[in-house]
Order: C-alpha cells, then structure tokens, then sequence
C-alpha cells in the first residue's frame, strides 16, 4: 500500500517536472526538448479543453482579458495612449490653495450645474461604443435622389432651374401684401347689445336671406324646438332630506322617520306575501282528483245530445203527438213547393213595388221635416243641453288639467320597467352617534343621482345587465394533482 502510494506521488512529480520546463533531479527525468509532444484531435471539444490548459492557451487567455478590460474601463489599450492622458505635471500646493480662492465664489454654481444622482445612475459608463444603427444612416431612395441631383445640377449649368426655385424667387420679387389686422375695436364705438336678441350685430349680415338656404350652408344653427326649452319634470334635482335623517335629530322628527321605513317595509313584505300565496301548490283537499278531472274535461259534451232524441221515443209518445208531427211535415214541404213554384215577377208587380218604395221615402221626409218643426219649439231645451255638454268638457278639461300637474314630479313609465323608489336611509335609535366621527355614513352618492335622472324622467329605469356564460364550464383535473395519493 506506502509502496503503491509513493509510486503515485513520484508520477505526479514527473508529470510536474516536465511542464515545469526544467530538467528534473531523478533518473526517471526527460529533457523537455526531447520529449514528445502529445497529438489529438484540434476540432473536438477534447482538444480545445487540451488546448486552454496548456501554458501558451492560459496566457493567450489572460492576455485577452487584459485587452478587453482596458477597453472597458480606460476606452483603449493603454501602452497606445498618449502621456498627456497618463501623467500630469504637480504645480504644488500653492496654485491649488490659489485656485480654491478663486473657485470659492462659484462653487455653489457649480454645484447647481452638478447632474442629479437619478441622471448619474442612468449615464452610460462603458467605454465600449455602441453599435452602429447602419439603418439611421440610409436614406430611401438614395440613388433616385442622387441622380435627379445630379441632374439638376446639369440643368443649372443651362439655366433651367426647378420649380420650387422659380417659385422662391417670384415671390422675392414681389412679395405678398400683408393684411391688415384687426385692431381691438373700442368699447365706446360698440355698444353693448344683446348677444340672444334678433337685431344683435352678429346676424345683421344675415338678414333678408332665405332661411333654409341659411341651414343648409350651416350659416344659421337649427332652431331649437320649444318642447326642449320644458323640463320632463317638475320635481327638483336635489330632494332635501327629513329632519329625521339628521346626525343629531329630535326625537320626535326620529320616529317619524322610522314609521315611514316600517310603512315601506310593511309593503314590500304584503307584495311577497301575495306572490307567493298566487305560487303556492293546491292543498290536498283543493288538489284535482281523477273523478273531478273526468268531470271537467266532459263538461259541453253532454248538451249536444239533449235535444236528440232516443230510438224509441217518438214510438212511446200517443197518436196526436205523432199526427202534429205530421201535419208540421207536410206544411214545411208545401212551403218549400211554393218557393219551387214562384215565377219571374211581372212588369205590373214591379211598378207596384217602385210606387210603394217612393211613397215609403216621402212618408220619411215628411216626417222628418215635421220634427225638425217641433224642434223650433224646444230650443230652449236644447241650449241647456249643449250648456250641460259644455260644462261636462270644461269639468273633465280641468280634471285632466289637475291629473297632470299632481303627476308632474311622479316618474312616467318610460321603458319596459317600472321606477321603483329607493329604501329610505334612516339609522335605529340604537345606531344614533353622538359624536360625529364615530357617525356611521348612510347612501351612496352615485346611486342617489342616478335615482335622480330616473326620477325626473331624464333616463328610464334600468336594471343590471345579467351574466350569461356563452359556453359550457369544463373542469378538468390536472395530472400533476391526479398523481398526489393521500
């Protein structure tokens, strides 16, 4: 085992010798010139790892790196800068004593001109140039513009010049007049007037032209319709609330608020009640029974069959039944004969009718002309009942006139919901503060305004869009917690 151990050591001792470049003290020793070198493979990663470890690749490394950090740091290789960038010449302590006296004054300008830290942070402190953007330096259309220079320029030589040139120099040699401006018009030369009124200066140079020729060229604004001048409600933008609802209410004002809640409350609990009482299921003794159900659906066939008569029923009844039965038979078929039997009507038969036509029409003006007398003598009645008409149009012209004045701040049906007022903000009495930063806010101003616009008939009522998924939730369990196993 020491024996084995030593060996080791010695191999790794020549093994040292031999790079070292010296010729070693043992026998086993070789010169390093004579010693072959090991050949391998250039273009594997063997052989570049081979390659690193030898001297020459280590100091070809370090070598490198000392190239690049002087470039990042000094902007170069520093046995190529100049001396003055190197060295500086020491003129001793009194010139800086000197300089520091003349540089007392404008030191703390020059600390206002020093560049924030934030600034500082975000320079760039490589030495390393960036890149060149070769694309911020080409031009679009290089050549086509290079040779249209170059054409020019051969036209110049001609005397042709381009146009914007021409153009450049006709206005150089006359130039445009200048306008006038309008100076600011004195307050005593222009009176004050009435910017709303119909003989206002601005319209003046409107005045005589047609009207629709005024709209259509959006020299006069369309007039505005009268029923936009009217609120759609009487009732006011701001509601002053109770005195109940104050932070610090009387007692009384306090209840009375609190009945008005219970009132509302009360009602919306009857509404539920009623709904529900019209949801309900039959009871047992109400539920529908097989024989009630039976019954029902046979109710109006029963009577169609009451008129028809049995088989034998006519058999049963006596002979003068039956021989009325009988007569009425042969009348009905002797009228149906004579209707059979009627002819074309003759020419006398229709003077006749024509004659008794005209005497009906003449009994029918006489007669009207005959109440039309009579009516000569009950003018007086006739005039109460027009005054009595008059009066009952004039009575329901006022009742509606009222209607719509006590409906006038009431919210109208405008959609397809109705407004429904919103809960009325009151505190119990347990919940009253005495102080006001521990007062306990009640309402929302947002939703108080919007209840407003309804209320005043500005928006129609609305209700919250409900969420309706377009496609079908899938659960799918995912395999890293299907392989979990408690």
């Amino acid at each position: 085992m020491a024996a084995g151990s030593s060996g080791g050591r010695g191999k790794v001792r020549s093994q040292s010798e031999a790079d070292s470049g010296f010729l070693g003290l043992r026998p086993t020793s070789v010169d390093p010139a004579l010693r072959r070198r090991r050949r391998g493979p250039r273009n594997k990663k063997r052989g570049w790892r081979r390659l690193a470890e030898e001297p020459l690749g280590l100091e070809v490394d370090q070598f490198l790196e000392d190239v690049r950090l002087q470039e990042r740091t000094s902007g170069g290789l520093i046995s190529e800068a100049p001396d003055e960038k190197l060295f500086f010449v020491d003129t001793g302590s009194k010139d800086r004593e000197l300089s520091k006296k003349r540089t007392k004054g404008p030191k703390r300008s020059l600390l206002l001109k020093k560049p924030l830290r934030a600034d500082l942070v975000l320079e760039n402190t490589s030495k390393i140039p960036a890149p060149k953007d070769i694309l911020a330096h080409q031009v679009p259309n290089a050549k086509k513009l290079k040779r249209k220079e170059q054409l020019w320029e051969k036209l110049a030589k001609q005397g042709e010049l381009p146009r914007e040139v021409r153009r450049a120099q006709a206005r150089l040699l006359s130039p445009p007049v200048a306008k006038a401006k309008p100076g600011p018009q004195d307050t005593v030369e222009r009176p004050f007037y009435d910017l709303w009124a119909k003989d206002n200066p601005l319209e003046r140079p409107l005045a005589g032209q047609d009207a629709f020729f005024l709209e259509q060229t959006k020299k006069k604004g369309v007039k505005r319709p009268p029923r936009l001048h009217t609120k759609p409600s009487q009732a006011p933008a701001v509601e002053v609330t109770p005195s109940g609802a104050s932070y610090n209410p009387s007692f009384k004002d306090h209840q009375n608020l609190l009945w008005e809640a219970h009132q509302v409350e009360l009602q919306r609990q009857k509404e539920a009640e009623k709904l529900e009482r019209q949801l309900a299921l039959p009871t047992a003794e109400q539920a529908a029974t097989q024989e009630s159900t039976f019954e029902e659906m046979c109710q109006g066939l029963l009577e169609e069959s009451d008129g028809e008569g049995e088989p034998g029923e006519g058999q049963d009844k006596g002979p003068e039944v039956a021989g009325d039965q009988a007569g009425e038979d042969q009348a009905g078929g002797g009228a149906a004969a004579r209707l059979a039997a009627v002819e074309k009507k003759t020419e006398q038969q229709r003077r006749r009718e024509k004659a008794a036509r005209k005497l009906r029409l003449q009994q029918a003006a006489v007669r009207a002309a005959r109440l039309r007398h009579q009516e000569l003598f009950r003018l007086r009645g006739i005039k109460a009942q027009v005054a009595q008409r008059l009066a009952e149009l004039a009575r329901r012209r006022e009742r509606r006139r009222a209607q719509r004045l006590a409906e006038a701040d009431k919210p109208r049906r405008l959609g397809r919901l109705k407004y429904q007022a919103p809960d009325i903000d009151v505190q119990l009495s347990s919940e009253l503060s005495d102080s006001l930063r521990t007062l306990k806010p009640e309402g929302n101003i947002l939703r108080d305004r919007f209840k407003s616009f309804q209320r005043r008939n500005m928006i129609e009522p609305r209700e919250r869009a409900k969420f309706k998924r377009k496609y079908k939730v899938k659960l799918v369990e995912k395999r890293a917690f299907r392989e979990i196993q408690l």
